[in-house]
């Protein structure tokens, strides 16, 4: 056993040493790489998870949680088995995408909302892709067809929650009383709010804090994983389509944009999108793992969902793309 350790020591060194020297000799491609990963950060990540981390902290913290859960009480229980504090979760994360699903689920859990185990279910089929980066920059910048991109957004949407109906028996939550009444929601939010005994500076700051040291981390794990296929790219020869597949589920916005670029079928394309964009790439994967690094919250059941959601996904592609370009 020793020696078996002692060898995977000497590769893992071998590994760190040929990416330096990598990084040294193919200077220009991996500065094109960093430019990169800058550029989606720029333009899409930090504009599109800014706003929603701040927000998410202050609607925590005022009672969001307690009214949107009353509201949503049927929708998550019957359908789902999880608490319907978990609403929160499921429907920003619609709105921002990942891997702020994480960030919300980490901020419940340590809230007391909702337990490890609710955490690791809810965790699993709240990892969309954001609804700005599929109709904008997926759709309309490298697949140049917003028609498409609405399906591919229905897909990606439709194959989360077929997860979430599959995985409704792992760890069901405790049955609620469904009756919804908004009456009784806004007094629950009221007195959320009313509890709250930081004062609004100490919650805004630790907020822009902690939604910066997240966005950071971002960008390092994508710039990271951009560097990786890049060192693949200048050291393995495959076929342009299955590279550009590797570069996907490694980099989601790298292979996307390269497999927008491939002589394929539009179907083809669209199918080969979505199932990376369900399965989010290895960046992803990554960033969600360092956000929930100090929880309970269990990342094999994460990444079997992600491999299912990318298979749904990719089925539902292949069979309504027909129909879908017919009706338009």
């Amino acid at each position: 056993m020793g020696e078996f350790m002692k060898i995977i020591s000497v590769l893992i060194m071998g590994v760190l040493i040929f990416t330096c020297f990598e990084i040294l000799t193919a200077s220009q491609s991996i500065l094109d790489a960093v430019s990169f990963s800058l550029y989606i950060f720029k333009n899409n990540i930090f504009p599109s998870l800014f706003p929603f981390f701040v927000l998410s902290q202050l609607m925590i913290k005022y009672g969001f949680v307690e009214l949107i859960g009353n509201l949503f009480k049927p929708f998550m229980n019957k359908l789902f088995k999880i608490k319907s504090s978990a609403a929160f979760i499921f429907v920003m994360s619609i709105i921002s995408g990942n891997p702020a699903n994480a960030k919300y689920t980490k901020e419940l859990l340590e809230n007391g909302d909702i337990n490890e185990y609710e955490a690791t279910k809810i965790l699993c089929f709240t990892c969309f892709s954001s609804p700005l980066f599929i109709l904008g920059t997926v759709s309309l910048m490298f697949l140049n067809n917003k028609e498409v991109g609405l399906l591919i957004l229905l897909c990606h949407y439709l194959g989360n929650i077929i997860v979430g109906l599959l995985i409704r028996n792992y760890h069901p939550s405790q049955k609620e009383n469904n009756k919804v009444s908004l009456k009784y929601a806004i007094n629950s939010m009221h007195k959320k709010r009313i509890s709250n005994n930081e004062a609004f500076g100490t919650i805004i700051t630790n907020s822009l804090i902690s939604s910066i040291n997240t966005l950071l981390l971002i960008l390092g794990v994508m710039t990271m994983c951009l560097v990786i296929t890049t060192i693949i790219d200048n050291n393995i020869s495959l076929n342009s389509v299955f590279q550009s597949i590797l570069n996907g589920y490694i980099e989601m916005t790298q292979g996307v944009k390269y497999i927008s670029m491939e002589d394929i079928p539009l179907k083809l394309k669209c199918i080969l999108t979505v199932m990376i964009l369900s399965f989010g790439g290895l960046s992803v994967h990554m960033q969600i793992v360092s956000i929930i690094s100090d929880t309970k919250i269990k990342y094999f059941p994460f990444l079997v969902c992600r491999i299912i959601h990318s298979i749904i996904a990719g089925l539902l592609m292949f069979f309504t793309f027909d129909t879908w370009i017919n009706l338009i």
